[in-house]
C-alpha cells in the first residue's frame, strides 16, 4: 500500500512539473527568434513631452506650473505573455534599455523574442539587483558606469543606477535650503535604490505589467517588426497614486520620499496600439 501511494505521489509530482513547464517558452537560438519592438513615446498629460517649453508651461494637480528640462529612466527585464499563460523572458543581457527624452532615437527598446501572439508584457523600471552587484565587466552597454557616469544615471557614492530622473523648473520652489538656493527654482527627482549591496536600503525596484488585449495584441513573425507603441504620462509623476506637490517636494534623492514616487511609475505606462 505505502509502495501504491509513493507511486501515485511521484506520478502526481511529474504532472504538476509538467503543468508547470508547459507554461515556459524553452530556450531558444537567436536564429529562432524573432524582432518586437518596444516603444516609450513620452508625454505630459495629453500633451507631447517638449524639453524645457518656458512659453507654454504643463500644470499638475496641485495647480502648479513647471517645465522639464532632463527625463531619463532605464528599462529592463522585458518578459512577454500568451494568453495560454506561456511566457517568455527575453535574455536578460539584451534587455537594458535607456530611455532619454532629449535622444528620440533612444525611445525604442528593441528584444529578441519567439515568434506568436503576445497578449500582456512586463518590464522593470531600473536596474534588477543583480545585475546591480554584477562586476563592472558584466555591465556594458548603457549600464556602464563610465558611459552612465556622464549622464548622470548613476551614484557612484551608491554604487548604484539612478533608475528614473526627472528636473524641471517651476515659481513655486524656494529660493532657501528647502528649495532650490541657486535661484533657479529647479526642482530634481533622482530615484534609485536596489535594496542594498552589503546591508539593507530602500529598494525601488518597480516591475510594470502591461495588458496589450484591449489596443492590440503583438503578432510577432519573423521577416517583419512588430511594435507596441507605449505611452509614459509623466504627469503620474505628481499625480500618480502618491500624489505629491512641487512646492512640498522640490528635490527627492535617497530618501524615504523616494518610495512615494517610485510607487507611481506604474500609472506612467499606457498602450496606446500596436503596429504589426
Amino acid at each position: 500500500m505505502k509502495k501504491i501511494l509513493f507511486l501515485l505521489a511521484g506520478v502526481a509530482l511529474l504532472t504538476s512539473c509538467s503543468k508547470n513547464n508547459d507554461n515556459v517558452e524553452p530556450d531558444f537560438n537567436e536564429s529562432n527568434l524573432a524582432t518586437l519592438s518596444v516603444e516609450f513615446d513620452n508625454i505630459v498629460g495629453d500633451r507631447t513631452l517638449t524639453l524645457n517649453s518656458t512659453a507654454s508651461p504643463y500644470t499638475n494637480a496641485a495647480g502648479e506650473k513647471f517645465t522639464l528640462s532632463k527625463v531619463q529612466y532605464f528599462i529592463s527585464n522585458i518578459k512577454v505573455s500568451k494568453a495560454d499563460g506561456t511566457t517568455y523572458t527575453v535574455n536578460q543581457d539584451s534587455s537594458y534599455f535607456l530611455i532619454n527624452a532629449a535622444d528620440k532615437d533612444t525611445r525604442f527598446a528593441e528584444v529578441k523574442v519567439p515568434e506568436g501572439d503576445y497578449t500582456k508584457i512586463s518590464f522593470i523600471v531600473g536596474v534588477d539587483s543583480l545585475r546591480s552587484t554584477m562586476d563592472v565587466s558584466k555591465r556594458t552597454g548603457v549600464l556602464d558606469p563610465s558611459g552612465s557616469m556622464e549622464d548622470g544615471m548613476y551614484w557612484s557614492w551608491n554604487s548604484g543606477y539612478i533608475f528614473f530622473k526627472m528636473e524641471g523648473n517651476s515659481d513655486v520652489v524656494s529660493n532657501d535650503a528647502s528649495g532650490d538656493p541657486t535661484g533657479k527654482k529647479q526642482f530634481k527627482y533622482h530615484i534609485g535604490g536596489f535594496g542594498g549591496y552589503s546591508a539593507p536600503t530602500i529598494n525601488n525596484i518597480k516591475t510594470v505589467t502591461v495588458d496589450l488585449t484591449t489596443a492590440g495584441i503583438a503578432r510577432v513573425r519573423k521577416g517583419r517588426e512588430s511594435n507596441i507603441h507605449m505611452f509614459v504620462d509623466l504627469l503620474k509623476v505628481f499625480n500618480g497614486t502618491n500624489s505629491f506637490s512641487i512646492a512640498a517636494h522640490p528635490s527627492v534623492m535617497f530618501g524615504d520620499f523616494s518610495s512615494k514616487i517610485a510607487g507611481n511609475f506604474a500609472g506612467m505606462f499606457r498602450h496606446d496600439h500596436t503596429e504589426n
